[in-house]
Protein backbone atom coordinates (compact mmCIF):
# COMPACT_ATOMS: atom_id res chain seq x y z
CA UNK A 1 0.00 0.00 0.00
CA UNK A 2 1.72 3.62 -1.05
CA UNK A 3 2.54 6.09 1.18
CA UNK A 4 -0.36 8.37 0.05
CA UNK A 5 -3.02 5.24 1.10
CA UNK A 6 -1.55 4.93 4.68
CA UNK A 7 -1.27 9.29 5.12
CA UNK A 8 -4.66 9.98 3.89
CA UNK A 9 -5.86 6.31 6.09
CA UNK A 10 -4.25 6.35 8.56
CA UNK A 11 -6.32 3.15 10.57
CA UNK A 12 -5.39 0.08 11.45
CA UNK A 13 -7.55 -2.62 9.61
CA UNK A 14 -8.57 -5.65 11.71
CA UNK A 15 -8.54 -8.81 10.11
CA UNK A 16 -11.60 -11.63 9.59
CA UNK A 17 -11.07 -14.88 8.20
CA UNK A 18 -13.97 -15.84 5.59
CA UNK A 19 -12.98 -19.63 4.58
CA UNK A 20 -9.58 -19.70 3.54
CA UNK A 21 -9.30 -15.66 2.93
CA UNK A 22 -8.81 -13.21 5.38
CA UNK A 23 -11.12 -9.84 5.02
CA UNK A 24 -10.07 -6.67 6.16
CA UNK A 25 -11.97 -3.76 8.15
CA UNK A 26 -11.85 -0.50 9.74
CA UNK A 27 -13.67 -0.12 12.88
CA UNK A 28 -13.10 3.20 14.53
CA UNK A 29 -15.22 5.22 17.06
CA UNK A 30 -17.53 3.65 19.59
CA UNK A 31 -21.07 3.96 20.86
CA UNK A 32 -24.78 1.98 20.15
CA UNK A 33 -24.91 3.95 16.86
CA UNK A 34 -23.50 1.72 13.97
CA UNK A 35 -22.67 2.76 10.72
CA UNK A 36 -21.32 0.17 8.26
CA UNK A 37 -20.00 1.77 5.20
CA UNK A 38 -19.84 -0.92 2.09
CA UNK A 39 -17.70 0.32 -1.11
CA UNK A 40 -18.29 -0.99 -4.86
CA UNK A 41 -15.90 -1.23 -7.94
CA UNK A 42 -13.33 -0.26 -7.99
CA UNK A 43 -13.25 1.11 -4.87
CA UNK A 44 -12.34 0.26 -1.15
CA UNK A 45 -12.82 1.57 2.53
CA UNK A 46 -10.37 4.67 1.74
CA UNK A 47 -13.76 6.25 -0.48
CA UNK A 48 -15.16 6.18 3.30
CA UNK A 49 -12.13 7.62 4.80
CA UNK A 50 -14.41 11.11 5.16
CA UNK A 51 -17.32 9.64 6.84
CA UNK A 52 -14.45 8.03 9.45
CA UNK A 53 -13.10 11.38 9.98
CA UNK A 54 -16.30 13.18 10.44
CA UNK A 55 -18.98 10.82 12.38
CA UNK A 56 -16.27 8.50 14.39
CA UNK A 57 -16.32 10.60 17.23
CA UNK A 58 -20.39 10.00 17.70
CA UNK A 59 -20.68 6.74 16.11
CA UNK A 60 -18.98 3.44 15.65
CA UNK A 61 -18.03 3.63 11.75
CA UNK A 62 -16.87 0.50 10.36
CA UNK A 63 -15.64 0.02 6.48
CA UNK A 64 -15.39 -3.39 4.70
CA UNK A 65 -12.98 -4.42 2.26
CA UNK A 66 -14.78 -7.07 -0.08
CA UNK A 67 -12.03 -9.91 -0.88
CA UNK A 68 -10.17 -9.37 -3.54
CA UNK A 69 -10.30 -5.90 -3.09
CA UNK A 70 -8.47 -2.74 -0.65
CA UNK A 71 -6.33 -4.68 1.92
CA UNK A 72 -8.59 -7.90 1.86
CA UNK A 73 -6.69 -10.80 0.31
CA UNK A 74 -6.90 -11.26 -3.20
CA UNK A 75 -7.23 -14.94 -4.11
CA UNK A 76 -7.46 -16.31 -8.02
CA UNK A 77 -11.20 -16.87 -9.14
CA UNK A 78 -10.13 -20.63 -8.90
CA UNK A 79 -9.87 -20.11 -5.13
CA UNK A 80 -12.80 -17.43 -4.76
CA UNK A 81 -16.08 -17.02 -6.78
CA UNK A 82 -16.20 -13.18 -6.53
CA UNK A 83 -20.00 -12.98 -6.82
CA UNK A 84 -22.83 -10.89 -5.43
CA UNK A 85 -23.79 -13.41 -3.06
CA UNK A 86 -20.37 -14.83 -2.05
CA UNK A 87 -19.26 -11.36 -0.90
CA UNK A 88 -22.88 -10.97 0.54
CA UNK A 89 -22.12 -13.57 2.44
CA UNK A 90 -18.87 -12.35 3.53
CA UNK A 91 -20.39 -9.43 4.55
CA UNK A 92 -23.55 -11.16 6.86
CA UNK A 93 -20.94 -13.47 8.70
CA UNK A 94 -18.88 -10.56 9.67
CA UNK A 95 -22.06 -8.68 10.90
CA UNK A 96 -22.44 -11.72 13.02
CA UNK A 97 -19.25 -11.79 13.97
CA UNK A 98 -18.99 -8.37 15.16
CA UNK A 99 -23.15 -8.97 16.39
CA UNK A 100 -23.83 -5.85 15.12
CA UNK A 101 -26.93 -3.83 16.44
CA UNK A 102 -28.64 -1.00 15.58
CA UNK A 103 -26.83 -0.96 11.91
CA UNK A 104 -27.26 2.10 9.42
CA UNK A 105 -26.20 0.74 6.09
CA UNK A 106 -24.05 3.42 3.98
CA UNK A 107 -23.59 2.16 0.64
CA UNK A 108 -22.36 2.86 -3.29
CA UNK A 109 -22.24 1.22 -6.21
CA UNK A 110 -21.92 -2.67 -6.31
CA UNK A 111 -21.64 -1.73 -2.56
CA UNK A 112 -25.82 -1.13 -2.50
CA UNK A 113 -26.85 -4.36 -3.97
CA UNK A 114 -24.48 -6.39 -1.69
CA UNK A 115 -25.18 -4.28 1.64
CA UNK A 116 -28.97 -4.46 1.10
CA UNK A 117 -29.08 -8.19 0.12
CA UNK A 118 -27.00 -8.58 3.69
CA UNK A 119 -29.64 -6.45 5.46
CA UNK A 120 -32.29 -8.23 4.06
CA UNK A 121 -30.98 -10.99 5.35
CA UNK A 122 -30.10 -9.63 8.98
CA UNK A 123 -33.35 -7.21 8.99
CA UNK A 124 -33.24 -7.16 12.82
CA UNK A 125 -30.02 -5.96 13.00
CA UNK A 126 -30.48 -2.79 10.50
CA UNK A 127 -32.51 0.38 11.80
CA UNK A 128 -31.45 3.00 8.65
CA UNK A 129 -30.23 3.01 4.73
CA UNK A 130 -28.19 5.41 3.21
CA UNK A 131 -27.25 4.64 -0.39
CA UNK A 132 -24.92 6.77 -2.68
CA UNK A 133 -25.32 6.00 -6.40
CA UNK A 134 -26.45 2.59 -6.60
CA UNK A 135 -28.98 0.14 -7.64
CA UNK A 136 -30.22 -3.15 -6.41
CA UNK A 137 -31.97 -4.81 -9.51
CA UNK A 138 -30.94 -6.34 -12.32
CA UNK A 139 -29.61 -3.70 -14.93
CA UNK A 140 -31.82 -2.25 -16.82
CA UNK A 141 -28.91 -1.42 -19.23
CA UNK A 142 -25.59 -1.41 -20.31
CA UNK A 143 -22.94 1.65 -20.22
CA UNK A 144 -20.53 1.21 -22.84
CA UNK A 145 -17.51 1.78 -20.92
CA UNK A 146 -18.56 -1.12 -19.14
CA UNK A 147 -19.71 -3.62 -22.36
CA UNK A 148 -16.09 -2.59 -23.71
CA UNK A 149 -14.78 -4.30 -20.16
CA UNK A 150 -16.40 -7.59 -20.90
CA UNK A 151 -14.81 -7.84 -24.39
CA UNK A 152 -13.66 -12.32 -23.90
CA UNK A 153 -10.02 -11.48 -23.67
CA UNK A 154 -9.59 -8.04 -24.64
CA UNK A 155 -11.54 -6.89 -21.78
CA UNK A 156 -9.67 -8.65 -19.38
CA UNK A 157 -6.53 -7.43 -20.85
CA UNK A 158 -7.55 -4.35 -20.12
CA UNK A 159 -8.59 -4.05 -16.90
CA UNK A 160 -6.06 -6.66 -14.99
CA UNK A 161 -3.32 -5.81 -17.41
CA UNK A 162 -3.64 -2.08 -18.01
CA UNK A 163 -5.92 -1.04 -15.28
CA UNK A 164 -8.25 0.35 -17.62
CA UNK A 165 -11.03 0.40 -15.54
CA UNK A 166 -9.83 1.44 -12.42
CA UNK A 167 -7.95 4.30 -14.19
CA UNK A 168 -10.88 5.48 -15.96
CA UNK A 169 -13.02 5.48 -12.99
CA UNK A 170 -10.91 8.16 -11.62
CA UNK A 171 -10.99 10.34 -14.29
CA UNK A 172 -14.72 10.01 -15.67
CA UNK A 173 -16.61 9.65 -12.45
CA UNK A 174 -15.57 13.28 -11.38
CA UNK A 175 -17.64 16.52 -12.64
CA UNK A 176 -17.71 18.98 -10.69
CA UNK A 177 -13.78 19.08 -9.25
CA UNK A 178 -10.69 17.45 -10.36
CA UNK A 179 -9.99 14.98 -8.31
CA UNK A 180 -6.67 15.74 -6.82
CA UNK A 181 -3.41 13.33 -7.39
CA UNK A 182 -3.16 12.20 -4.27
CA UNK A 183 -6.90 11.23 -4.00
CA UNK A 184 -6.56 8.88 -7.04
CA UNK A 185 -3.51 7.39 -5.90
CA UNK A 186 -5.22 6.26 -2.84
CA UNK A 187 -8.17 4.94 -4.44
CA UNK A 188 -5.52 3.49 -7.03
CA UNK A 189 -3.40 1.42 -4.27
CA UNK A 190 -4.58 -2.13 -3.64
CA UNK A 191 -5.02 -2.14 -7.77
CA UNK A 192 -1.15 -2.25 -9.07
CA UNK A 193 -0.63 -5.62 -10.22
CA UNK A 194 -2.30 -8.22 -12.37
CA UNK A 195 -3.27 -10.41 -9.48
CA UNK A 196 -4.34 -7.50 -7.55
CA UNK A 197 -7.23 -6.44 -9.95
CA UNK A 198 -8.65 -9.94 -9.94
CA UNK A 199 -12.13 -8.50 -8.11
CA UNK A 200 -12.25 -5.29 -10.39
CA UNK A 201 -12.63 -7.43 -13.34
CA UNK A 202 -14.39 -10.10 -11.51
CA UNK A 203 -17.16 -7.69 -10.27
CA UNK A 204 -17.55 -5.89 -14.07
CA UNK A 205 -17.79 -9.75 -15.18
CA UNK A 206 -20.68 -10.32 -12.64
CA UNK A 207 -22.71 -7.53 -14.10
CA UNK A 208 -26.04 -9.71 -15.16
CA UNK A 209 -27.65 -8.88 -18.62
CA UNK A 210 -29.25 -11.93 -18.96
CA UNK A 211 -31.64 -14.60 -16.70
CA UNK A 212 -28.84 -17.48 -17.17
CA UNK A 213 -26.51 -15.10 -15.41
CA UNK A 214 -26.03 -16.71 -11.73
CA UNK A 215 -26.00 -13.40 -10.36
CA UNK A 216 -29.92 -12.26 -12.28
CA UNK A 217 -31.80 -14.27 -10.08
CA UNK A 218 -29.50 -12.71 -6.82
CA UNK A 219 -30.97 -9.21 -8.04
CA UNK A 220 -34.30 -10.42 -8.78
CA UNK A 221 -34.44 -11.81 -5.75
CA UNK A 222 -33.31 -8.50 -3.91
CA UNK A 223 -35.23 -6.19 -5.69
CA UNK A 224 -38.55 -8.04 -4.64
CA UNK A 225 -37.86 -7.25 -1.20
CA UNK A 226 -37.23 -3.20 -1.32
CA UNK A 227 -40.64 -2.82 -0.76
CA UNK A 228 -40.31 -4.60 2.48
CA UNK A 229 -37.89 -1.85 3.58
CA UNK A 230 -40.13 1.20 2.53
CA UNK A 231 -40.33 1.85 6.71
CA UNK A 232 -37.27 2.09 7.50
CA UNK A 233 -35.42 5.91 7.09
CA UNK A 234 -33.87 6.49 4.37
CA UNK A 235 -32.04 8.36 2.33
CA UNK A 236 -30.50 8.65 -1.22
CA UNK A 237 -27.86 11.20 -2.02
CA UNK A 238 -27.19 11.27 -5.92
CA UNK A 239 -24.74 13.28 -8.70
CA UNK A 240 -27.11 13.39 -11.45
CA UNK A 241 -24.28 13.33 -14.11
CA UNK A 242 -23.09 9.70 -12.63
CA UNK A 243 -23.07 8.31 -16.70
CA UNK A 244 -23.55 4.50 -14.79
CA UNK A 245 -26.06 4.95 -12.22
CA UNK A 246 -27.92 6.88 -13.99
CA UNK A 247 -31.27 9.12 -12.47
CA UNK A 248 -33.35 6.26 -13.18
CA UNK A 249 -31.62 3.89 -10.84
CA UNK A 250 -32.56 6.87 -8.20
CA UNK A 251 -35.89 7.09 -9.40
CA UNK A 252 -36.44 2.93 -8.98
CA UNK A 253 -35.77 3.57 -5.18
CA UNK A 254 -37.69 6.69 -4.39
CA UNK A 255 -40.81 4.28 -6.13
CA UNK A 256 -40.40 1.53 -3.85
CA UNK A 257 -39.28 4.05 -1.14
CA UNK A 258 -41.87 7.09 -1.38
CA UNK A 259 -40.70 8.72 2.10
CA UNK A 260 -37.31 8.31 1.47
CA UNK A 261 -35.14 11.34 1.63
CA UNK A 262 -33.52 12.69 -1.69
CA UNK A 263 -30.82 14.69 -2.08
CA UNK A 264 -29.98 15.32 -5.67
CA UNK A 265 -27.08 17.03 -6.54
CA UNK A 266 -26.85 18.10 -10.40
CA UNK A 267 -23.10 18.89 -10.94
CA UNK A 268 -21.96 15.43 -9.26
CA UNK A 269 -21.19 12.38 -10.83
CA UNK A 270 -20.55 8.52 -9.77
CA UNK A 271 -17.67 8.78 -7.39
CA UNK A 272 -20.31 11.89 -5.31
CA UNK A 273 -19.02 12.23 -1.92
CA UNK A 274 -15.54 13.04 -3.69
CA UNK A 275 -17.02 15.48 -5.77
CA UNK A 276 -19.49 17.21 -3.50
CA UNK A 277 -17.99 16.34 0.02
CA UNK A 278 -20.03 18.92 1.39
CA UNK A 279 -22.85 18.64 0.62
CA UNK A 280 -23.02 14.72 0.77
CA UNK A 281 -21.54 14.59 4.58
CA UNK A 282 -23.92 17.30 5.51
CA UNK A 283 -26.99 15.36 3.98
CA UNK A 284 -25.61 12.05 6.13
CA UNK A 285 -25.42 14.57 9.51
CA UNK A 286 -28.74 15.37 8.72
CA UNK A 287 -30.72 12.38 8.26
CA UNK A 288 -28.49 10.59 11.42
CA UNK A 289 -29.49 13.54 13.61
CA UNK A 290 -33.20 13.61 12.43
CA UNK A 291 -33.62 9.82 12.57
CA UNK A 292 -31.58 9.04 16.07
CA UNK A 293 -33.25 7.02 18.36
CA UNK A 294 -34.49 8.74 22.27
Amino acid sequence: MNAIASDLLPYTSHDFRVGDHTLRYLDEGSGDDVILCIHGNPTWSFYWRNVIQCFSSTHRVITVDHIGCGRSDKPPRDKFSYTMAAHRDNLVALIDHLNLQNVTLLAHDWGGAIGLSSLVARRERFSRIMLLNTAAFPPPYMPWRIAACRIPLIGTAAVRGLNAFAKAAVTMAMDRNKMTSDVARGLLAPYDSWQNRVAIDSFVRDIPMHPSHPTYQTLVDLEASLPSLAPMPSLLVWGMKDWCFRPECLRRFEAVWPSAKTLEIADAGHYVIEDAPDETLAAIEEFLTSTAHG
